[in-house]
């Protein structure tokens, strides 16, 4: 469970555990926001990870993780050239106090002096050099016993966001503040007293703590969770390039955010008034604040048309969406969601996602785009005793070997090349080629080449449900 040794440099922390519903449809549990291209070509991710891509200032990142998605979480900082994560897997979401705590004993064990940077990985920051002269700025006050949070200039009355009340300065040399309270996502009124006394700097939820500090304090402030972690840690198998931590254990942790935990409590807080542009990239509207307009200021992202229309968001994914005569609407759309709301209640989309919950449909949490560790599979079309799929597998990967009891599958190869094995057979298929897997019958699919493979899979049989596999080999660890 080790991690490599920092050596004096800071550790980073990548919170990743969120799940982002106030940006759905593009956001759901099986693909949040953080694993999504929502600014530039880079997912949130991948921002996050590349802004403390620096050697010198910072050890390889410790990234705390869904496990659901630790496929492509991997993929994606592998993608941007980070080798050597930590990645630790939570069975479950527990909030931020817990997953801060399991990073803190894991740093805490090569360095008991270690200093960690947590960070929510759904964050959206422009400047890197701005970002690391802040944490450069905060790190001396952090190896002194200190919490150090970041806080921003409000540019605007916002409601999404956390406040941090200043106090007195630390000492005469430093812009670092003693914080002297919080306030969690304000209404209106209250948003403009706050603004009124300029004490008041948003709460960017990122955090600066020297691990053994932070440890004695939550020993004290939050024992129970402390505990859990402990034992979470100690219970840790690896599975392939991931550290799983113990379900039995961490499902008796407390769920509760490191503010409330810990922050609101201490008498160790201290915040850095910082310089870097930031949001939590939380609605729809912070979408639209941050991109680039129209002379009408309307956003138009995808496979979409506006016509005398003002202040809009409009997302087309999957189907053209055409907007005439409207204001100040988000109309955000998927190959199997249709989205609008005015820019004003998109921070309520999250009650919608809630009521698909309570209604058991799909759409709450799943993707049209399902995603596994070999590539993803979409659904085309379904009816009575079949279902036709698009299957897309990454190059040099390969499916379980696996088979059916309930149904046979067809598969036609649109592109690239396929090596499928069929009980005792090794079959080579190319362009345009097919094969029949009948009901049954012990098969793999793997794609040898080096461009995806892409073919489609009509499947046939009494019950075509995803757990209908039966998994005897798998390079994946899922069998």
């Amino acid at each position: 469970m080790a991690m490599t040794k920092p050596r004096g440099r800071i550790v980073p922390v990548l919170l990743s555990g969120g799940t982002g519903t106030r940006l759905w449809p593009l956001s759901r549990e099986t693909c949040p926001k953080q694993l999504l291209a929502l600014l530039g070509e880079n997912s949130l991710l991948q921002q996050t990870a590349l802004r403390v891509d620096d050697p010198l200032l910072f050890a390889d990142p410790l990234v705390i993780a869904n496990s659901e998605h630790r496929f492509a979480i991997g993929e994606q900082l592998r993608a941007v050239g980070v080798s050597h994560p930590t990645i630790v897997l939570e069975p479950f979401g527990r909030n931020t106090a817990p997953a801060v705590t399991i990073a803190a004993l894991l740093a805490s064990e090569t360095d008991p002096d270690a200093v960690i940077l947590a960070m929510p990985v759904d964050h959206w920051v422009r400047d890197r050099a701005a970002f690391r002269a802040a944490v450069s700025a905060g790190v001396k006050a952090a190896r002194h016993g200190r919490f150090v949070l970041f806080g921003l200039r409000p540019s605007g009355p916002e409601t999404g966001f956390g406040y941090i009340r200043m106090g007195g300065a630390l000492d005469a040399s430093s812009p670092i503040r003693n914080v002297a309270g919080f306030v969690e996502k304000p209404d209106l009124v209250t948003v403009e007293r706050l603004l009124a006394c300029d004490e008041h700097l948003w709460n960017s939820g990122i955090f600066l703590l020297p691990v053994r500090r932070f440890i004695d304090e939550l020993a004290h402030r939050e024992p129970e969770v402390l505990a859990a972690c402990r034992k979470a840690l100690a219970g840790a198998t690896r599975d392939l390039d991931f550290l799983r931590l113990d379900a039995g254990a961490f499902e008796a942790c407390p769920s509760i955010s490191l503010d409330y935990a810990v922050m609101e409590k201490t008498d160790n807080a201290v915040v850095l008034p910082a310089a870097f542009d930031w949001n939590d990239v939380g609605s729809w509207s912070a979408l639209w604040s941050m991109a680039d307009k129209d002379t009408a200021g309307n956003v138009v992202v995808g496979d979409a048309v506006v016509e005398d229309a003002s202040g809009c968001y409009v997302h087309g994914d999957g189907q053209l969406v055409a907007a005439l005569g409207v204001e100040d609407l988000v109309i955000a759309t998927s190959p199997d969601v249709v989205l609008v709301t005015s820019r004003k209640r998109d921070q309520d989309v999250g009650k919608l996602v809630e009521r698909l919950k309570a209604n058991g449909h799909r759409s709450a949490t799943q993707t049209h785009s399902v995603h596994r560790p070999w590539g993803y599979y979409q659904s085309i079309h379904s009816g009575e005793r079949f279902q036709v799929k698009r299957i897309t597998v990454n190059p040099g990967a390969k499916l379980s070997l696996q088979k059916h009891y309930h149904r046979a599958e067809h598969w036609v190869v649109v592109n690239g090349t396929a090596i499928v094995t069929r009980d005792d057979e090794e079959i080579l298929l190319r362009e345009n080629e097919s094969v029949f897997v009948p009901l049954g019958c012990m098969h793999r699919l793997e794609n040898p080449g080096k461009v995806p493979l892409n073919l489609i899979e009509v499947q046939s049989g009494a019950y075509l449900g995803e757990d209908d596999i039966v998994r005897v080999q798998d390079i994946y660890d899922r069998v």
